[in-house]
């Protein structure tokens, strides 16, 4: 999914036009014959009975409905394109809003979020047959929009943990801290197979090889519960596996939008290959979890089979789409089109309408396009390029997950749960997280774990800024640096465990005393394409993190680095020079949980979900290639004993 005021230029004309059409779609609609207002539903009315199966409860309410508020239903618009002027939701009968990254109420604040989304609510609910509205959000990590929420280590640290269940308990806390403010449905868990470090979205992947991905989706019971009735309770959510599918898995340079290299491109693939490494997380997802809901990539898939050179976009993939994921699968949720992504089928804007709902696409992420959308799609319907048929299975599997979240009788907001928000329990399952995501891939003469009474001297912005080590999707779409959140810093966190530490950003402050040096290195926050290789980013290390490193560890006696990124960087001519390394990936609000494992209250026993590269250019490498000679392998990790070491 994309920020809500990030488009690509070729876009924002037609987002232009688009909230023109608000006042415009009467007129369209008028243009029809005139016809009879359809009476209001009574009171007693069968969809609207809780204890019938919501089979009937769904076929009840598609048959009352007209065209317009089934198409309604089939549109999902940004908050920020209703909020002015909020009967919108009313007039185009819409069936779901969404907050895109960094898209948040004035009052960022737990009320702040309830208080708005039920507003928008309220207006679902003065339609004619009060259908309610499904608020949908990015809490790829935490409720990342909420500031106060507990951040989780990104997707890719907890694939080093190899804890199912340890993911389970993580998404099960986002879920109750989402929904308390409002959202019933999370755009995630992405259960993309990252091919290619270079890729922007590498930390959104639990890692490179499908059945660690599988593993991993423990992650989908959490946010919906294990029984079918689950998702009716307040601590539960509806989950979206994304992107579907092959991103993760592009070839470098395929992509056409913006600066990207690797986002939003080409996977080259035969289909035994693309079924076995980039659909396998789905069916898992389908079968086992029974997920709600599936997000289509940005990407396109071109077939070896019938020669390379004619890509299509997954958005228009009717083969995949209808024919795979709902026909071989059997996936009997709805497929929700990301951010804008049907404006980049060829063709003028009908065409890619057309062709999206007919490969399957059910609900539209158009957030800036919604009253466009709605006219065009009905257009499409009414000339039979559309067939009404398609239009029902569409809004068939909308009102079933609807039915399924109980929205029809609790419609608002559940605050119950508001209170755990940040809460101390939640925090200290990140904390827990983070400390299982640390990947020790060097310890030369038990380095670590470390004494409490040893002089620390630790170097390097990332020890101590908690929006670097949050990363993207935090506050904002692409993160930022800063103090942004609240919660412990990796150098907040070795002051817990000693009280005798330096600290100097550049390793500038005087070394000499010291025991042990601490470089903290890494990346700053990125999300998506904006963080592909090439688009103004690199494996490499910076050259300030590389000085910090020379510094230290040339003058401090054991020296220990420790890498704060959403992927391997190139660390092969400093390695030497460390006695130990570890990976810390992005642990999130808890950095405290680092500290955890550096001085031995929690043994290290992460192992790498992808391998890390000797070199920049030896990317793609993964576990399986017939050359096959990374720095470190896939699965690789040290182990230590847990307990205090003074």
């Amino acid at each position: 999914m994309r920020h809500p005021h990030r488009r690509v230029s070729t876009r924002i004309g037609r987002s232009v036009v688009a909230l023109a059409t608000v006042a415009a779609l009467p007129s369209a609609v008028a243009a029809q014959p005139a016809l009879a207002a359809p009476p209001a539903p009574p009171a007693n009315a069968p969809y609207l009975n809780p204890r019938l199966p919501v089979s009937k409860r769904v076929d009840d309410l598609l048959r009352r409905m007209t065209l317009e508020e089934k198409v309604g239903q089939m549109t999902q618009a940004e908050r920020g394109a209703v909020d002015e002027n909020r009967d919108q939701i009313t007039e185009l009968k819409l069936g779901s809003i969404l907050s895109g990254g960094g898209s948040a109420p004035a009052d960022n604040t737990p009320e702040g979020w309830a208080d708005m989304v039920d507003a928008y609510q309220s207006k679902a609910l003065a339609t004619r047959l009060r259908i309610p509205l499904i608020y949908g959000i990015d809490s790829v990590h935490g409720h990342g929009n909420l500031v106060g929420a507990t951040v989780f280590p990104h997707n890719i640290g907890m694939g080093a943990t190899r804890n199912p269940g340890l993911v389970r308990e993580q998404q099960k806390i986002t879920a109750k801290e989402t929904r308390a403010t409002g959202p019933q449905w999370i755009f995630g868990p992405c259960v993309c197979v990252v091919r290619d470090l270079r890729w922007g979205r590498s930390y959104e992947a639990y890692g490179e090889a499908p059945g660690l991905v599988a593993e991993m989706e423990t992650g989908i019971e959490g946010f919906q519960g294990r029984r079918p009735g689950d998702m009716k309770r307040p601590e539960h959510v509806l989950a979206t596996v994304k992107h579907y599918a092959g991103d993760g898995d592009t070839v470098f340079g395929s992509s056409t939008t913006e600066g990207y290299t690797l986002d939003q491109g080409v996977t080259v693939t035969d289909r035994r290959t693309f079924m076995k490494v980039n659909v396998a997380p789905y069916v898992t997802a389908v079968k086992k979890y029974r997920v709600g809901s599936v997000m289509p990539s940005f990407s396109s898939v071109d077939w070896k089979e019938d020669g390379v050179g004619n890509p299509v976009k997954m958005h228009a993939h009717k083969e995949l789409l209808t024919g795979v994921l709902k026909g071989k699968i059997g996936f009997d949720g709805f497929v929700i089109s990301d951010w804008a992504a049907i404006q980049q089928i060829p063709g003028d804007y009908a065409t890619q309408v057309r062709t999206s709902v007919n490969a399957g696409v059910d609900m539209f992420m158009e957030p800036y396009s919604a009253p466009q959308f709605v006219e065009t799609l009905l257009a499409e319907v009414r000339a039979g390029r559309v067939k009404t048929s398609r239009i029902d299975d569409a809004v068939r599997r909308i009102l079933k997950a609807k039915f399924e979240l109980g929205l029809f009788e609790r419609p608002y907001t559940d605050r119950r749960y508001a209170k755990t928000i940040g809460s101390p329990a939640h925090r200290a399952v990140a904390r827990r997280a983070v400390a299982e995501s640390q990947v020790l891939l060097k310890n030369r003469g038990r380095a670590l774990p470390l004494k409490r009474n040893e002089k620390i001297y630790v170097a390097g912005v990332n020890a101590d800024d908690m929006g670097n080590q949050a990363g993207g999707w935090t506050v904002t779409w692409q993160g930022q640096s800063g103090d942004i959140i609240p919660g412990t810093t990796i150098l907040d966190g070795i002051r817990q465990y000693s009280k005798n530490v330096t600290y100097s950003e550049d390793a500038s402050a005087p070394t000499a005393g010291s025991d042990v040096g601490i470089v903290v290195v890494g990346e700053t926050p990125y999300a998506e394409g904006v963080g592909d290789v090439g688009n103004g980013h690199t494996l490499d290390l910076s050259d300030a993190d590389k000085a910090n490193i020379d510094t230290v560890c040339t003058a401090v006696e054991t020296c220990v680095v420790l890498d704060v990124a959403g992927r391997p960087q190139i660390v092969t001519d400093r390695l030497a020079k460390m006695d130990a390394f570890v990976m810390s990936w992005l642990p999130g609000s808890e950095g405290a949980g680092v500290a955890d494992v550096l001085f031995g209250k929690r043994p290290f026993k992460g192992r790498l979900p992808v391998s890390w590269p000797r070199s920049e250019d030896q990317e793609p490498i993964n576990i399986g290639d017939r050359k096959y000679d990374p720095l470190f392998p896939y699965g690789y990790g040290l182990r230590t004993r847990g307990g205090h070491r003074h």
